[in-house]
């Protein structure tokens, strides 16, 4: 997997200039910003935000430096302030979006958490991808296989995180199925996922982590 969680067959999609590295990468392994009304730097995770983008690597490690190196007035061309904890504050937007559509495709009847019937679905062929919380038991989350596909896996979520989707105070096994929404999930799940690698954050064992 390329960095912030970039697939390699992916890198014909539309390409930006990183801030940082000065590399060109397609969008999908950065990060937008934008300049708000009060010159201070915000992140456009939707890539939605009115106004001229900046775009960083996908990692904490380049927007501290885009930060504290005072990169983002170079490229804006005007003096402007980036907040503290800017990459913190991008890791929670992330997380809000995998969770915010993985609810939404347990709303559809995409996705469904609970061991039994996540079996179900694996067993059946119904699930495209298994999620399972970062911090869940490895030995509970062995009995379980992904289905042998690209992005089949997914452990870059913890068990609160989770659960937040599934609207319980915790969850552990989760899996989506075909559409529009499962899809979506994984895109944005395998961006969060390799945000959190390039922080040495809480992803699961990576010998079993394709998002």
């Amino acid at each position: 997997m390329a960095r912030g969680g970039r697939e390699k067959d992916r890198e014909d999609g539309p390409e930006r200039r990183c801030i940082v590295t000065g590399e060109s990468q397609p969008k999908a392994g950065l990060i937008r910003f934008v300049v708000g009304p009060d010159a201070v730097v915000v992140p456009d995770v939707l890539g939605r935000l009115p106004g001229r983008g900046i775009y960083v690597a996908s990692s904490p490690a380049a927007i501290a430096k885009a930060a504290t190196k005072g990169l983002f007035s170079r490229a804006a061309r005007q003096p402007v302030k980036a907040p503290e904890g800017l990459a913190e504050l991008v890791e929670t937007l992330l997380v809000r979006r995998v969770t915010d559509l993985l609810s939404l495709a347990r709303k559809a009847g995409d996705a469904v958490t609970g061991y039994e019937k996540v079996k179900e679905w694996l067993v059946k062929g119904q699930a495209i991808a298994l999620i399972q919380a970062s911090d869940g038991s490895e030995r509970g989350k062995a009995k379980l296989r992904p289905p042998e596909r690209k992005n089949g896996f997914i452990g870059c979520l913890t068990s609160t995180e989770m659960g937040l989707a599934f609207g319980r105070e915790h969850a552990i096994h989760a899996a989506l199925a075909a559409g529009g929404l499962g899809q979506r999930v994984v895109d944005e799940a395998a961006r969060l996922a390799g945000f959190r690698e390039q922080a040495g954050g809480n992803s699961a064992d990576e010998d079993r982590q394709d998002a």
